[in-house]
């Protein structure tokens, strides 16, 4: 089988790709033929040697894939050849509080990840792929989907009525955006691109704030609402925290997940935040139950991931220079088989 290895902290240039062979199922293991693969920040950030002590080399990068079944190991019951199937990112993490233990086995850090052809899988860390995806589509829930399925869905608690703030159009962000919907949320959406901002008012955003034109973008947020948004889905991190506090409602929270804005300034709003007893959630994916409360939730609602561009196989270091960009809208895909 063909299989992309980083063979060090190299970035991009240090992606190999190579040859192995097959691997087989042991006892409670499936075997699972790759079909598709989506690329996330944190893999970007894995290539460019980011990922800390966490990281190992040689390392088969990505964490988010989708394939079909193609050999069970003993003892395995619950799957069969020819099963549609995607991965969890944290391998050990079935259900309840995350801890140390369940989530040392991360995708594409800790453990190899999915860019290869074949991949075996403990069965447990496997659900089926929901029927109207595709295996494309699939792909983009393992890490993106549901770091925004935990953000707005389980730790956000999002109601009816309440409003939600997203930033950006990256995978997570607008997976918020769908799910903020899903719930019957407003939606008050981010961006610096007015080609954008039209698509996502096509996605359902019900108002859209250019960051660019409109800086002091959480003061405006505020104003528009009255009082303040009920949940941020703080991707930028640091650098756009302080506006994700103005933002927020008193007794409001910011899901903390990404780190994209670089540095916070010097001014910090985290007085603010104290005095107005907001929540700073931090948000690190999910368990395999989440994932599978993810797939269950969108297949009764019909929900689709937006995908961008679709690389083939042999263009990895084409789809990484075009995330690195910042120029897709929604989740960049590669083709494996």
């Amino acid at each position: 089988m063909k299989c992309y290895e980083l063979q060090g902290p190299g970035g991009v240039d240090a992606l190999a790709l190579v040859d192995k062979p097959v691997p087989q199922a042991g006892p409670g293991e499936v075997l699972v033929r790759l079909k598709a693969a989506t690329l996330n920040y944190r893999d970007l950030l894995t290539v460019k040697g980011g990922y800390g002590s966490r990281q190992k080399f040689p390392l088969v990068p990505v964490s988010d894939g989708a394939g079909v079944i193609e050999a069970v190991g003993a003892g395995v019951g619950s799957f069969a050849p020819g099963d549609r199937v995607i991965g969890s990112f944290f391998e050990s993490w079935l259900g309840g509080e995350p801890s140390e233990a369940r989530m040392r086995a991360a995708l594409g850090g800790s453990v190899d990840g999915v860019l290869t052809e074949y991949r075996v899988f403990p069965a447990h860390a496997l659900v089926r792929t929901p029927d109207h995806l595709s295996d494309i589509e699939a792909a983009a829930l393992p890490c993106a989907g549901l770091t925004a399925w935990s953000a707005v869905v389980k730790l956000g608690d999002i109601k009816p009525g309440q409003t939600v703030l997203t930033q950006g159009t990256g995978g997570v962000s607008l997976f918020a955006l769908q799910f903020a919907k899903m719930c019957g949320a407003r939606v008050i959406a981010t961006s610096s691109s007015d080609a954008k901002i039209v698509r996502l008012k096509q996605l359902g955003a019900d108002v859209t704030l250019n960051y660019k034109t409109t800086p002091d973008w959480g003061k405006k947020a505020r104003e528009l609402t009255g009082r303040g948004v009920d949940l941020v889905v703080e991707v930028g991190g640091v650098g756009t925290l302080n506006e994700s506090i103005r933002a927020t409602k008193i007794g409001g929270t910011i899901a903390f997940i990404g780190v994209l804005a670089g540095p916070a300034s010097s001014d910090t709003r985290l007085p603010l935040m104290v005095m107005q007893q907001q929540r700073l959630q931090g948000v690190t994916v999910g368990s395999i139950e989440d994932l599978q409360a993810l797939c269950d939730g969108i297949s009764m609602h019909g929900v689709k991931p937006v995908i961008d561009k679709v690389f083939a196989f042999d263009q990895v270091k084409d789809a990484f220079a075009h995330m690195a960009s910042g120029a897709h809208f929604g989740k960049i895909a590669i083709a494996i088989g």
